[in-house]
């Protein structure tokens, strides 16, 4: 028979003085299968199913023993304490009601995803002090993380603190720390990553990284390569986070240094890589108060090729390497920002700005439809191209514009904005017999846009439309520049033009290549189109954009037409695991194709997925002040991936390069689940046509999923 004792009436049954308790206070409730007192002890027993429940703790064990006067429980044979989220399992319990402490035996707890266990432990209402301590992500396991101390001090989902530790998987525990620290709030271990195999280029090769915590915030560690054909490539790495009384920061480093005895080669440059090589980088982000930020990178590399070599994943993202410093403070309308971007490699032409001032004023009613824009900034630039590449360029510039615009809008649908602007630009150090030179332009022009819809009432089910509505938007520009490239003998081409396929800025207080301008009178031409139907969740999804523009140029430079390329942006999103996306540019004169890149992704949710994809570039005649180098572009790609089981996926990559008739990559892959803590990635890549990569590569790697 089940009987409920409350602790309340427990001092009048056991004859015990009576304690006074405030009425708010949670009272302790006991219960068991049987009760009995023991006059010996003075203490209330009770056995099977004993339970005790006090405000959010729920003890329960085989059996309990209470002593009224000392106000200790003790819990006896498969004890388990419940407090919140965290569960204590042990064979001893013994709990102290006046102030929540305990003792346990042979503890084994958990609060995901830690486990923990120890011989013995001491705790309170926030602390948990575990002695001869084990802790694994998940429960323990050969392919797990494991943490071995003497003793450990841990706060549930706050932090874990331990004396006398080391880490490592399983029973292999190589990293041996006095004192470990890790916030709960945070991945345990924040990186882990191990890579083996072999390429032509490296030979066989182990690659391993590893980021462990020694302080709040702070994770440290290093990356280690061991590559047969090459030699041994280390470096310490880390990463940070904290908060300040104004905002919080964030930022990582990386690092790697090798004797190279191997092939190396030549450097972008075609001179010979020299045997040490290595590379730095550093990333930091900083919100220092509320209007300020500061952000800078760092991209050290000895020579052009180390990150291609050695780190592919990471150079091809990005293949030219920028470092710089910034600080922005944002005002109610306006932004104040120190820039200065820096030189630090030698393989490299860098527009160095040591450093940069700037003022922006986003544009501003001043009344009666007017709006007025302001910028200015006040740089040091330099220049210093490698040897043989281009001469070393330098001054000290101010640049000012200005400019002021009224909109009519006759009506909701219609806008007409004229506009006039000016831009002056001083510069301290000119060139072919100048000391200085101030250059002044004008702009005038005019904005204009016409805003349309219609709606049908076309459902499909099977596409899941509901209505459609066509949002179709006509853009009308105009910008006349008169002598823009006045005193271009005069200015040192710093800030110069770049190539790129897309119709370039159109307005004065646009452009970034103000060093090297060219007279504007060109009118531009867009058509805006979006296609939408009703969503349920969120109101609205575009079903088809389609956007397409071109110039018409009054004025042209040498090898320009008067009508430009015509460009074209389409994307279709007709439902969630199908979208399709386009890129179209093409001369009109002569209907030829200049560039043309597609897009297709299939997926269905995490079964599986494809995208194909194409990239086609002509090969561009020689321009004036921007010449092109190199081949045509035409190649067709695949990525997929499909789901096995719950353990392994099979991934593929393949680039065909339809000018040389060839597959320039080709990647079979598996991707396993361990533990659900790992993924392993077994694929073999093989490379084809006249690059650096090794024609044949076998990659292992392990990485952590999280935790």
């Amino acid at each position: 028979m089940t009987r409920r004792l409350l602790l309340s009436l427990l001092p009048a049954l056991l004859l015990c003085p009576a304690r006074a308790r405030a009425a708010e206070a949670p009272q302790p409730v006991f219960s068991s299968q049987e009760s009995s007192y023991d006059d010996r002890t003075k203490e209330a027993i009770g056995v099977g199913n004993a339970e005790l429940t006090y405000g959010d703790t729920l003890i329960t064990a085989d059996d309990w023993r209470y002593n009224p006067v000392t106000r200790i429980v003790v819990f006896h044979g498969h004890a388990t304490l419940t407090k919140g989220a965290r569960r204590l399992l042990a064979d001893v319990i013994t709990y102290h009601l006046d102030d929540g402490t305990y003792s346990v035996e042979n503890v084994r707890m958990g609060e995901y995803p830690l486990y923990v266990t120890g011989t013995s432990a001491t705790g309170n209402k926030t602390t948990l002090t575990v002695n001869d301590a084990r802790v694994t992500v998940h429960e323990p396991g050969p392919f797990i993380p494991t943490l071995h101390a003497a003793r450990i001090f841990y706060t549930p989902g706050q932090k874990l603190r331990a004396e006398g530790a080391n880490l490592g998987v399983g029973e292999v525990r190589p990293v041996i720390f006095g004192l470990f620290q890790q916030n709960l709030k945070e991945p345990l271990i924040s990186y882990v990553s191990l890579t083996g195999g072999y390429r032509a280029s490296l030979g066989a090769f182990i690659e391993a990284g590893l980021h462990l915590p020694v302080a709040d915030g702070v994770k440290l560690g290093g990356d280690l390569g061991i590559y047969t054909a090459r030699g041994v490539m280390f470096g310490p790495s880390g990463s940070y986070q904290g908060t300040t009384d104004g905002g919080d920061y964030t930022g990582h480093f990386r690092s790697g240094f090798i004797d190279d005895h191997g092939d190396r080669l030549t450097d972008l440059l075609g001179r010979p890589i020299p045997e040490d090589r290595g590379y730095v980088e550093w990333v930091h982000q900083q919100q220092v108060t509320p209007d300020l930020t500061f952000t800078g990178v760092l991209n050290y590399w000895k020579d052009s090729e180390i990150l291609r070599d050695f780190r592919p994943e990471e150079f091809f993202p990005v293949q030219q390497p920028d470092t710089f410093l910034e600080s922005v403070y944002t005002g109610n309308n306006y932004f104040v920002s120190l820039f200065a971007r820096f030189e630090p490699n030698n393989f490299e032409s860098v527009q160095q700005r040591l450093p940069e001032l700037r003022f922006d004023l986003l544009p501003y009613a001043l009344g009666n439809g007017f709006y007025e824009r302001f910028n200015a900034s006040l740089a040091v630039l330099r220049d210093d191209p490698p040897d043989g590449t281009g001469p070393d360029l330098s001054t000290n510039r101010l640049d000012a514009y200005y400019a002021l615009s009224r909109v009519f809008a006759p009506q909701d649908w219609l806008s007409f904005t004229p506009m006039i602007g000016g831009r002056l630009t001083y510069y301290s150090d000119a060139q072919n017999g100048r000391s200085t030179y101030t250059r002044v332009l004008g702009e005038v022009g005019f904005d204009s846009e016409l805003r349309t819809s219609a709606v049908y009432d076309y459902k499909n089910e099977a596409w899941k439309i509901d209505g459609i509505r066509h949002l179709l938007t006509p853009r009308i520009s105009y910008r006349y520049i008169p002598e823009a490239d006045k005193g271009q003998a005069y200015i040192p081409p710093i800030d110069q033009q770049t190539f790129s396929t897309y119709l370039p800025p159109l307005g004065l207080g646009d452009v970034r290549n103000i060093d090297q301008l060219s007279a504007t009178n060109t009118l531009r031409l867009e058509l805006d189109n979006t296609f939408q139907t009703r969503d349920p969740v969120y109101g609205s999804r575009d079903l088809m954009v389609l956007n397409v523009a071109n110039d018409f140029r009054f004025t042209r430079q040498a090898g320009e037409r008067s009508v430009s390329v015509i460009q074209a942006q389409l994307g279709l999103m007709p439902a969630r695991w199908l979208q399709f996306d386009a890129f179209q540019s093409f001369t009109p004169q002569t209907m030829t194709l200049q560039e043309f890149n597609t897009g297709v992704t299939v997926h269905d949710g995490d079964q599986w997925s494809v995208r194909f994809s194409s990239n086609f570039l002509r090969q561009q005649p020689p321009l004036v002040l921007q010449p092109l180098v190199g081949q045509p572009l035409d190649s067709y790609n695949v990525d997929g991936q499909v789901r096995i089981n719950e353990a392994y996926e099979a991934v593929t990559r393949l680039q065909y390069d339809v000018v040389m008739h060839r597959f320039n990559e080709q990647t079979y892959g598996i991707r396993q689940k361990i533990s659900n803590l790992w993924v392993a990635e077994y694929d073999i890549t093989i490379y084809n046509g006249p690059r650096r990569e090794s024609g044949f590569g076998f990659n292992v790697r392990l990485n952590v999923i999280a935790f």
